[in-house]
């Protein structure tokens, strides 16, 4: 990963632009790293990312009810486990 410290994102921020297109570029003050800076296409990976991870856990949380009290998951075949994950997807 490309690391420019502050004063260089600064006076060379067209730079910085470029080559968050290519990948992430960390941004440092003081030696330890305080941005990154991604291309519009990273942000959106990123934040599908994040719906998926926020749909993943209220599946989980509704498939939690379902076990009733007690919480016993049911043995769940290798069908079962492939079903569950082809829905995440």
């Amino acid at each position: 990963m490309i690391t420019f410290t502050s004063a260089e994102a600064q006076n060379r921020f067209g730079e910085l632009l470029d080559r968050s297109q290519r990948e992430p570029v960390q941004v440092t003050r003081r030696g330890r790293p305080v941005a990154y800076v991604v291309s519009e296409h990273d942000m959106r990976e990123l934040q599908a990312l994040g719906v998926r991870r926020q749909e993943a856990a209220r599946w989980y949380a509704q498939y939690r009810q379902t076990l009733g009290p007690g919480g016993a998951a049911a043995e769940l075949s290798d069908t079962d486990i492939d079903r569950l994950v082809h829905e995440l997807r």
